[in-house]
């Protein structure tokens, strides 16, 4: 039986997690967040493959690369939730459900930070 295989891709920041505004997104790095997710992973019998990017453009060829050898893709844009249509047609583009995560509510954040153009396309 073929492997599920997921493509995670965390967006601008955070790689500075655990020491970027601790009261606000927690102490957990990355890299813990990345052991847990790797180790649920394993447990359910599912691939993971995991990448950070501050880059936009570097994101938008990860997820249009992702549709040739993912079945899914979960995706934290961080900041660029709210300003990037490019992430969005790049995840509308390529056809694989994708979920949409964040650390905080967005919606119960600055109103600057309340509106996804990411959502229209995820699940």
């Amino acid at each position: 039986m073929p492997i599920f295989s997921i493509l995670v891709l965390h967006g601008p920041n955070l790689n500075l997690l655990g020491v970027r505004e601790p009261a606000l997104y927690g102490g957990y790095t990355l890299e813990q967040i990345n052991a847990e997710l790797e180790r649920l992973a394993k447990e359910e019998g599912v691939r993971l493959e995991i990448r950070q990017s501050n880059s936009e453009g570097e994101l938008v060829n990860w997820i249009q690369e992702a549709r040739h050898h993912f079945d899914a893709l979960v995706i934290n844009p961080a900041a660029y939730t709210h300003t990037s249509i490019a992430l969005r047609d790049a995840i509308a583009g390529i056809g694989l459900p994708t979920v949409e995560v964040h650390l905080t509510n967005i919606h119960r954040r600055e109103s600057f930070r309340r509106r996804s153009y990411i959502a229209g396309v995820a699940l």
